[in-house]
């Protein structure tokens, strides 16, 4: 689990900069990364293709369209969010060390996954 604390005046990009510079050794697994319009840029395009190889897809807004609209993968994060917020540790920041949080994710996402094994043999 990466930790980047920033000030609020940082940019999204600039953050997802941070955030991709703190992940170079475990960035050859990612491939792809879906984001929303404030990640939209050539600058940024080009700073992620100079420095990693991963496909970046903007998620947008269909043009002409007003009020909710479910748009493709946008969805993934909130429903991650979703289950492991249904694990009490984990519904609050009850942690003092980030290894400790991070342990309680890595429990969760094992326990899901589990559970979602277990009932495809059924």
């Amino acid at each position: 689990m990466v930790v980047v604390v920033t000030a609020a005046n940082v940019t999204e990009r600039e953050g997802a900069k941070l955030i991709l510079k703190s992940l170079t050794g475990s960035c050859k697994k990612i491939r792809r990364i879906w984001v929303d319009g404030g990640y939209h840029g050539k600058a940024f395009m080009q700073w992620i293709a100079d420095y990693f190889r991963i496909i970046r897809e903007v998620v947008l807004h269909p043009q002409g369209t007003s009020g909710f609209k479910l748009l493709p993968r946008r969805w993934v994060v909130e429903r991650t969010f979703a289950w492991l917020y249904r694990y009490r540790r984990l519904s609050k920041d009850y942690e003092v060390c980030t290894d400790s949080s991070k342990a309680f994710v890595h429990l969760a996402m094992i326990n899901l996954m589990l559970n979602r094994l277990d009932a495809r043999k059924a």
